[in-house]
């Protein structure tokens, strides 16, 4: 019996030693992997980040083409653009004010303005400088006066002209010099003065002035031209109702396909086999209102230029929604060297 009983102990002790070892072996063994596992997959990681940098580095130092998300969000900006222009055509038919607008803007601090009427571009170059003086002393209040019309008419006067196409020769100073002291004009720095910019020059003055001041009609006019400011507020404040409205002494005309004419247009061929131009203001004077200048200040890279600039102007409403007003107020007709206007 003691025998047997001491062999039966030594089995036990034996099995459990067995057990032991066993747990101690699988514990290793999960130690191993555990450390393998945990190897590879730093390894990985690695090997990813490093093939990372080198695709980044192969398409240009870790900088990006263009994605797919960023063209269609440029795409959507040109959509908004076009949105924007109709959204606005729509908010001027509800815009109805007299000669001398009493409708207020208020600026949230307790004042308040007078809504500009119109914006008067008058057109001149360089070496016009008597006509510019014969204006001012005609027709155009100076100084005080000047800002005094802004404030109590609505009407804003300023001399349009480019720069010289040599930059900042005796021609740009001049004009500066004479800008220092009678501070009336827009100087378009992006557009170089000559006869064949013209047309350019126009379409880049509606798009100053429509980004400069909030009018309800942007007016272009020659610097030899006679004008009577106040038949043309009473004119335009007979329109304030048609919110896509082209003003101005209309008519067509004849297109001339002879380099040697003084209206030449190279374009003469677009103009159909009869060579008549469409309707379209004439270029002493015209107006149009808001909705029409922001769909030029738009759209200014999509609007090509014609020989002449009222046929340029012309030619961008084609196909809108324009209501055309034949103004005779408008027609020009002798005075001097140049021409009366907008006279009752």
């Amino acid at each position: 019996m003691h025998t047997r009983g001491g062999s039966s102990s030594r089995g036990q002790s034996g099995l459990g030693f067995g057990s032991r070892v066993s747990s101690l072996l699988l514990a290793m063994f999960a130690t191993m992997a555990t450390i393998y596992v945990a190897g590879r997959l730093w390894q990985d990681a690695e090997t990813r980040l490093h093939l990372v940098e080198e695709l980044d580095e192969r398409i240009g130092q870790g900088k990006s083409a263009v994605s797919v998300d960023d063209t269609l969000k440029i795409i959507a900006c040109r959509e908004q653009q076009k949105r924007l222009s109709a959204v606005e055509m729509e908010l001027a038919a509800a815009r109805q004010a007299g000669f001398v607008s009493n409708k207020l803007v208020d600026k949230g601090d307790g004042h308040s303005k007078k809504r500009i009427l119109v914006v008067i571009g008058i057109i001149t170059t360089f070496g016009r400088k008597k006509n510019r003086d014969a204006i001012r002393k005609a027709w155009m209040p100076t100084g005080t006066a000047l800002k005094k019309m802004e404030d109590e008419k609505g009407i804003v006067l300023r001399f349009v002209i480019g720069r010289s196409a040599n930059r900042g020769d005796s021609l740009d100073r001049e004009i500066d010099n004479e800008n220092r002291q009678t501070n009336d004009f827009i100087v378009l720095d992006g557009q170089v003065e000559a006869t064949e910019e013209q047309p350019k020059k126009s379409k880049l003055f509606f798009i100053h002035a429509v980004e400069t001041w909030d009018a309800e009609f942007y007016a272009k006019v020659n610097d030899d031209v006679y004008l009577n400011i106040d038949a043309l507020g009473a004119t335009l404040s007979t329109h304030l109702d048609k919110p896509r409205t082209y003003i101005g002494c209309m008519k067509s005309g004849e297109v001339f396909s002879e380099p040697t004419h003084k209206w030449y247009e190279p374009d003469w061929w677009k103009f159909s086999d009869a060579k008549s131009y469409f309707r379209h203001a004439s270029g002493e004077i015209y107006a149009i209102s808001r909705a029409l200048a922001q769909f030029i200040s738009i759209n200014r890279s999509l609007l090509r230029t014609y020989a002449h600039d009222d046929v340029s102007t012309g030619s961008w409403f084609i196909g809108l929604d324009v209501q055309h007003i034949d103004e005779s107020k408008f027609c020009c007709s002798s005075w001097a060297t140049g021409s009366i206007c907008a006279a009752v």
